[in-house]
């Protein structure tokens, strides 16, 4: 099974994302939107593209960081229930 990546903005994101002409249109849209909870298959449907070297280009000029996955296990009714 393989790792979903999902991106959440810097500092340094933050501060483009008031000088927009700084990062171009499409990657200010796309730090738009990264909030660490959104996957990058969810964000490329949002923007109708392919995100994944865009946001790999965002992360390595320190745009965006990757985040830890936000997995929680599903407890088992059961055995919570004393079953």
């Amino acid at each position: 099974m393989g790792s979903i990546r999902r991106y959440a903005k810097t500092a340094m994101a933050w501060e483009a994302l008031s000088r927009p002409d700084a990062v171009g249109r499409e990657a200010h849209t796309l730090l738009l939107m990264a909030n660490g909870r959104r996957s990058e298959q969810e964000l490329s449907l949002l923007l109708g593209a392919d995100v994944s070297e865009l946001a790999y280009g965002l992360m390595e000029k320190g745009y965006l960081q990757k985040t830890g996955a936000l997995f929680q296990p599903e407890a088992d009714d059961d055995v919570h229930a004393g079953a």
